[in-house]
């Protein structure tokens, strides 16, 4: 797609999102394994490579929680807008936070509009305003010309700055000297594998096996929104590759017992930023009166870094 300098919002956003160099260096380090994944993603779909940057502009790669009927995953999906892409949303498992289910139905959304409309801008504004709001712009105002790069068309400002959004950060990832920032890498061994899950297990024993800790496993697999890693919702787990041998390993080790669920190991949780009561207990399967409790919580407020324990003072069956 078009250079920097093809609008001036286009450069004004690449300041923007570059006005804290080390904060930006930080976050995008820290989204490489996501980002790198969708690009194999975006490649074998033959998607613009701007899209692999799409998550930067909806959530900077999060696995947002969407409650209710909000927006969830780091693609931003709706809930019905999921159900229509294929992804399974319930009580126990998002769909759009699974990074490998949620980024092959997207890619494929992408691809599909731009079969549809022949111009990846018009790709970026169905994404954002929906494919119908698009065919009837396309079809009252026909496809715009290549200039200028912005469309002139009636589009609300927040998808015609969701384009330049997509076109600021993708300006920052081809020119970073411009904007005095350095693109990390990410070694081939840390890259995200998707490894086939065959039975049941809880995310603890998950994380175990593959050596990680268990909120680590969850910063690829936030789709499982309690405890248990069910093969019904999804048949893989994304683990960095050097960790995937091990978990291959140690499922092959276990056998036919993992034919079986095994009991669930309570474990200590730290807050992370953002969080709420609810949305932990709900992961864990517990109530929000059982932690508030166990924890002589007089209300509901947390905050990030507390520690909150998982099982009832005094509990002798549980693992350390």
């Amino acid at each position: 797609m078009d250079d920097c300098d093809a609008d001036p919002a286009i450069a004004r956003w690449a300041r923007r999102f570059t006005a804290n160099p080390a904060g930006f260096e930080h976050h995008l380090q820290s989204s490489l394994p996501r980002l790198r994944f969708i690009q194999s993603v975006a490649a074998k779909h033959q998607v613009a490579g701007e899209f692999v940057l799409l998550p930067w502009v909806e959530s900077r790669y999060r696995p947002v929680h969407g409650h209710g009927g909000q927006p969830g995953g780091m693609w931003q999906i709706v809930p019905a807008t999921a159900g229509a892409m294929g992804l399974k949303v319930s009580r126990r498992f998002d769909g759009r936070m699974d990074v490998e289910a949620s980024t092959e139905a997207v890619m494929s959304m992408l691809q599909r509009y731009y079969q549809q409309f022949g111009d990846w801008r018009l790709v970026d504004y169905a994404f954002n305003a929906g494919e119908f709001a698009v065919r009837r712009l396309v079809s009252v105002h026909g496809t715009p010309p290549p200039s200028p790069v912005i469309p002139r068309l009636p589009v609300k400002k927040v998808t015609r700055e969701h384009l330049i959004k997509l076109l600021a950060i993708a300006c920052v990832v081809r020119e970073p000297e411009r904007f005095n920032v350095r693109l990390p890498t990410l070694p081939e061994d840390q890259h995200l594998v998707a490894v086939p899950v065959e039975h049941p297990m809880t995310v603890t024993t998950a994380a175990s096996h593959a050596g990680m800790s268990v909120d680590a496993l969850r910063r690829y697999n936030a789709a499982f929104l309690d405890d248990r890693i069910d093969p019904q919702h999804a048949s893989s787990l994304l683990l960095p590759g050097n960790h995937a041998d091990q978990f291959i390993d140690a499922m092959r080790r276990a056998g036919a017992a993992a034919d079986a669920p095994p009991p669930m190991r309570v474990v200590e949780y730290t807050v992370r930023p953002g969080e709420s009561l609810w949305e932990i207990a709900r992961r864990h399967g517990l109530s929000v009166k059982q932690l508030a409790r166990w924890n002589g919580l007089r209300g509901y407020r947390i905050h990030p870094g507390q520690t909150l324990r998982l099982e009832p003072p005094g509990n002798s069956t549980s693992t350390p």
